[in-house]
């Protein structure tokens, strides 16, 4: 069953897109559904795009939901060891 619940953020940052190129990356949108390619029934899918300059620049991840909450955890701690000047 899909949800079909999707949740949007602004975000500043780059990504490595197509063709090993870089574009700034500027939304980021997030739900849980059937993956594409990921050998999982539901993943939570993750892209990262610059809408302003169409869909190809975009970068995509498909994880299951142990890995979605590893990720969230690691970014977490890799955020919490670093000195607060640098995270500010």
């Amino acid at each position: 069953m899909c949800t079909y619940q999707t949740f949007t953020s602004e975000i500043d940052g780059s990504a490595k897109g197509p063709d090993s190129s870089w574009f700034h990356a500027s939304r980021a949108t997030v739900y849980l559904d059937h993956p594409v390619h990921a050998l999982a029934a539901h993943t939570l899918n993750i892209d990262i795009a610059d809408p302003s300059r169409g869909p190809s620049a975009r970068v995509a991840l498909e994880l299951t939901p142990a890995s979605a909450r590893e990720l969230m955890a690691t970014i977490g701690a890799a955020l919490d060891a670093a000195p607060a000047e640098l995270t500010a």
